[in-house]
């Protein structure tokens, strides 16, 4: 029960996009269509699930016992850099289209601070490792919805009668808010 808690708490809870406020960047920059925003999604649920797990595994079974935890940022990067590689190799080899779609998005999960923040948090938290998977795929579940639901409100607003001095950023940096705010009443849910 616990477990599925915790997935909750990171779906729509403690969302990093909506209520965190991590991952902005591929947020606003991929979620123009929602096919390409579901691959995004599949691709950083990916990455933080691996992530969750290499980064649980380096930092208690080699930072922890060697009193090198000074050293988290620095391994933790390195370890999501290397996965993000893989995953672009991937996708560049299976599905070129997606690959030309997802154009610089995909690198950009390197610098994507909500992963970042999820090994932090689970280092932090002293999660198991099996929290911290569960943690790892309902972040990225729950980055994934973020992103399609504000594809599908975005492809809905191409088609709307937004005025000329809202459209492009300034509608799409109000809608977030309004989704952030929409999110911010599940806050105290699950902790």
């Amino acid at each position: 029960m616990e477990l599925i808690l915790l997935f909750i708490s990171f779906v729509i809870v403690n969302n990093f996009v909506l209520s965190q406020f991590l991952g902005i960047c591929p947020f606003l920059g991929v979620s123009q269509r929602i096919d390409a925003a579901f691959s995004m999604g599949l691709a950083v649920t990916f990455v933080m699930s691996i992530t969750a797990a290499v980064s649980w595994a380096v930092n208690n079974l080699i930072l922890k016992k060697f009193g090198l935890e000074i050293l988290e940022y620095v391994v933790f990067i390195l370890v999501i850099a290397s996965l993000v590689q893989l995953v672009e190799m991937f996708v560049k080899k299976v599905s070129p289209p997606l690959y030309r779609a997802l154009g610089i998005y995909l690198p950009l999960i390197t610098t994507n601070c909500a992963i970042l923040g999820l090994a932090l948090l689970i280092s932090l938290k002293e999660y198991n490792f099996l929290q911290g998977l569960v943690m790892g795929i309902g972040g990225g579940v729950g980055f994934t919805l973020a992103l399609v639901l504000m594809a599908g409100i975005r492809e809905e607003l191409e088609a709307a009668d937004v005025p000329e001095p809202m459209k492009g950023a300034g509608i799409t940096l109000i809608v977030s808010g309004i989704m952030a705010l929409s999110f911010s009443g599940f806050a105290g849910l699950i902790k």
